[in-house]
């Protein structure tokens, strides 16, 4: 008979903190960085993959929390919501441009599906050439996989623009 570990210990870096925690094999992501590390920008809605609200970054690539296993991210750099803006070198922090340009173009209502957006839209905008002109099919695409039931899309979209040239004049 084998011996099966119920909990593992995990190292990983969270929006640049290295961080270690044990827990259960089975815990999902999104549980183990609002529960574990105490992060609860991370928003759970379907905890299917459907709806995005969970969605971080993984070695740059956005992913479904409540799709991901914790030990699955065990030696991984994770980005959160609470790791968007920088530090202002005051005591004080600089919003990430998608965060400045929700703000400006009031792209959020009741917020559940926001952080899912964030991190979502700062993932592609970061990972595209932003001297080029941003087309609304790549904007479709960076919103399309994320719901909200209050907005309607149109200042989201919008959101993606500001940032895009926020981001495309070195911001």
């Amino acid at each position: 008979m084998t011996s099966i570990d119920s909990e593992r210990t995990i190292t990983v870096t969270v929006n640049g903190v290295p961080r270690e925690a044990t827990v259960p094999v089975r815990r999902l992501l999104s549980d183990a960085l609002r529960h574990d590390l105490g992060l609860t920008g991370t928003h759970v809605g379907c905890e299917h993959g459907v709806c995005g609200a969970c969605t971080v970054v993984v070695d740059g690539a956005p992913v479904r929390s409540c799709l991901m296993l914790a030990v699955q991210v065990d030696g991984a750099e994770v980005r959160t919501v609470e790791g968007l803006a920088r530090e202002d070198h005051q005591g004080g922090q600089v919003l990430h441009p998608v965060q400045e340009a929700f703000r400006e173009c009031h792209a959020l209502q009741c917020g559940f599906c926001t952080p899912g957006f964030l991190m979502t839209i700062a993932a592609g905008l970061e990972g595209r050439d932003n001297s080029a002109e941003l087309t609304e099919e790549e904007v479709d695409d960076m919103v399309g996989g994320n719901l909200c039931r209050c907005t309607g899309y149109a200042n989201i979209k919008k959101a993606v623009h500001h940032a895009a040239a926020a981001m495309k004049d070195g911001a």
